[in-house]
C-alpha cells in the first residue's frame, strides 16, 4: 500500500462535503453523510487459501501504518468494536449508515472524532467470507456511532 496516495484520499474525503444520497465513488461507496474508501485489496482466496493468514497481517500491519501517520495529526484513536451493532442488526433495530452496514464485515473501526467538524473517521478492515479479498477501509461519516 501507498500510505501517501491513501493519505490523500482520506485527506480528500474529510474535507470535502459528505454526500446526500448513495452512489458508488472513485474509491467506494457513499450515503447520505457517510463515505467508505477503499484503500488496499488482497488477492482472493478461492484458489488457495494457503497466504490468507499472511494477507491478513499485511493488510493489518498497513492499517497500523496508516493509524500512526493519522495520529500524528489528531492524535491517539479510539478502537470502536461493530460486533453489538451486528448483533442489533441482526435483531431487527434500524441503525444509522454506514455503522450498520459496515457491521457485516468489518470486526472493529480505529475512528477519530474531529468535534469542530462534525465528523469521524475511521480505518477497518473488512471481509466477507472467508475466499474474499481483505480490504483495508476508510470510513468519513457524520453520523455518531450507535
Amino acid at each position: 500500500m501507498d500510505i501517501a496516495q491513501a493519505l490523500a484520499v482520506i485527506d480528500r474525503l474529510w474535507s470535502a462535503p459528505l454526500p446526500r444520497q448513495h452512489a458508488r465513488t472513485d474509491t467506494g461507496t457513499a450515503g447520505p453523510g457517510w463515505e467508505v474508501a477503499e484503500l488496499e485489496t488482497s488477492e482472493d482466496f478461492w484458489e488457495d487459501c494457503s497466504r490468507r493468514e499472511e494477507a491478513r497481517e499485511q493488510v493489518e500491519c498497513d492499517r497500523e501504518a496508516l493509524a500512526a501517520r493519522l495520529a500524528e495529526r489528531w492524535g491517539p484513536p479510539q478502537t470502536f468494536g461493530l460486533y453489538s451493532v451486528l448483533e442489533r442488526t441482526m435483531e431487527g433495530e434500524e441503525l444509522a449508515e454506514p455503522w450498520a452496514s459496515l457491521s457485516g464485515h468489518v470486526v472493529d473501526l480505529t475512528v477519530w472524532r474531529h468535534e469542530e467538524a462534525g465528523r469521524w473517521t475511521g480505518l477497518g478492515i473488512s471481509q466477507w467470507d472467508a475466499e474474499l479479498p481483505f480490504q483495508l477501509l476508510a470510513v468519513v461519516t457524520d453520523q455518531d456511532p450507535p
